[in-house]
């Protein structure tokens, strides 16, 4: 059986792992890449390697990379308990326990800080790509894993952009 859009899954009191990206970030390549008959977990791998290679829709830079840092961190006890994220040229990830239903938490984190960067780039119109990915974590391992991939993403864009304000994370 092969699944385009799986549900997301809101459990509460669980951490979440939560990846979403810029609208102009999705090209055809990216589009088919999505269509593909893998294992999720497998596919979001392979898209987010190519997003970290890719310029289309690298608008998390300079002043907005410093306002989506502020932003989530004043989120931190309001919507969710912050424990890590990364913030890529085109895209985010987010490790998170929601204090809300996971769909109003991302409504308003990609509403909201959509807006602000519009704002920031003096535009209109649509920021962030539609959907998102999220993985409900399912013991300290994994919790392990996905905070050293988040810690460790912003390093493949080379010591200098890699630099703070780029991964927070509350074991450092």
């Amino acid at each position: 059986m092969k699944y385009h859009h799986l549900p997301h899954i809101d459990m509460a009191g669980c951490y979440q792992f939560i990846t979403f990206r810029t609208y102009d970030s999705i090209d055809e390549f990216l589009k088919k890449l999505s269509l593909q008959n893998k294992v999720n977990y497998k596919k979001q791998l392979e898209i987010d390697n190519y997003l970290d290679g890719s310029r289309n829709g690298s608008y998390l830079n300079g002043e907005i990379l410093v306002a989506l840092s502020d932003f989530f961190k004043s989120k931190d006890k309001v919507l969710y308990e912050l424990v890590a994220f990364a913030i890529m040229p085109n895209h985010i990830h987010l490790l998170i326990k929601p204090l809300k239903k996971l769909e109003f938490v991302m409504q308003i984190i990609k509403g909201s800080s959509a807006k602000m960067i519009n704002e920031i780039m003096g535009r209109s119109g649509k920021f962030w790509a539609s959907d998102y990915y999220d993985r409900v974590i399912r013991d300290e391992k994994h919790f392990e894993v996905v905070y050293q991939y988040i810690k460790n993403n912003p390093l493949k864009l080379g010591e200098a952009k890699a630099s703070l304000p780029r991964f927070y994370g509350i074991f450092e």
